[in-house]
């Protein structure tokens, strides 16, 4: 009886049970209402086939997807206060980020790494939604900094791909304050003559917008990607006026001259790579430029000083005055010297 016990009844059983299934094992577009198999989606990097609509997409498979052969290096997330405020509305905040961590497996919003892109060295960060809405908070802002302060170290363009619904109110000022330090790091690129690139996904709201988005030296933006600061649904009730078809949208955005321009999913690795190019050797063409023009102005300068190659100039603007001023040698001096009457 023991066979028909444990082996008869549950195969039997089987029959009649129902099957669990994945629940992500077909995705829905939410535009044409087209089910499509996941694997075949995140082969079309989460990108609809029939409308083209372009899903959110993790920060690891972007950054895969955005080097050469999948291959970068993960910068270390930096260490920063877990819980500042002691913040706490349904449930704490430390709970919160226990829980973002566990379901996405990073430790903030921001993922930063160091790869080659076609060929060219490259620094990239990406804003995942997933984790608390991409928010900006004290570690995504210091990843933010760590990251621009390793592309000035080694020389490379930044890209960011920002996904974010604003500053984290958990954190309060804390959270604000990482508007202006990101602003400070990105004039550190900007001094350092290096390309700052800001990719806009959807969506890009909030603070995030009033900073560090919308101070890149090109601005490429998804198809389709919601861009602005405050919702276009508040934004009708302050102004109490229907806003016009695709407001906000990363389209109306470019026919208004707010981004430089719109770039299908499957297309911006090659666009990345091509204006990451271009603007490195300009960069390397101007320093170059730079030095040879000031290694002529030496040696002008000492011809006209009357010095030797190996001279060196004099080192205050006293002395450079005087010294173009004064004769180059007394027999030039007293040829030029009046004649005394005799």
């Amino acid at each position: 009886m023991n066979w028909i016990n444990n082996v008869v009844r549950p195969k039997i059983s089987g029959l009649w049970q129902k099957r669990e299934m994945p629940e992500n094992l077909w995705i829905k577009c939410p535009e044409t209402g087209q089910m499509v198999f996941h694997k075949d989606l995140e082969a079309n990097q989460f990108v609809f086939p029939q409308s083209g609509h372009h899903m959110r997409i993790g920060a690891t498979p972007r950054l895969k997807s955005f080097f050469d052969d999948g291959k970068f290096e993960t910068l270390p997330s930096p260490e920063v206060p877990a819980d500042p405020l002691k913040f706490r509305d349904e449930k704490r905040y430390a709970d919160r980020i226990k829980e973002a961590r566990a379901k996405t497996g990073m430790q903030d919003a921001l993922l930063t790494g160091v790869g080659q892109l076609d060929g060219l060295t490259v620094v990239a960060g990406v804003q995942d939604f997933s984790f608390m809405g991409g928010s900006l908070g004290m570690a995504a802002g210091e990843a933010i900094i760590l990251g621009m302060m390793k592309a000035v170290e080694l020389k490379a363009p930044y890209i960011l791909f920002v996904s974010s619904g604003g500053a984290r109110m958990q954190e309060g000022i804390m959270s604000l304050m990482q508007m202006p330090r990101t602003t400070v790091a990105v004039q550190r690129l900007r001094d350092a003559r290096l390309p700052y690139i800001v990719v806009l996904t959807n969506p890009t709201t909030g603070g995030v917008t009033a900073s560090y988005a919308m101070l890149g030296d090109i601005h490429i933006a998804e198809p389709g990607a919601l861009i602005g600061f405050a919702g276009p649904r508040v934004i009708e009730q302050t102004i109490r006026e229907k806003l016009p078809d695709g407001f906000q949208r990363s389209e109306y955005l470019l026919e208004h001259g707010m981004i430089d321009m719109v770039v299908h999913r499957h297309e911006l690795r090659e666009t990345l790579a091509r204006i990451c190019a271009m603007l490195s050797a300009e960069r390397r063409a101007e320093e170059g430029k730079g030095r040879g023009e000031a290694s002529s102005a030496d040696g002008n300068a000492r011809h006209l000083n009357g010095a030797a190659p190996e001279a060196k100039l004099p080192a205050t603007a006293e002395q450079i005055a005087a010294a173009t001023t004064a004769p180059a040698s007394p027999e030039l001096a007293k040829a030029q010297a009046p004649a005394t009457p005799s």
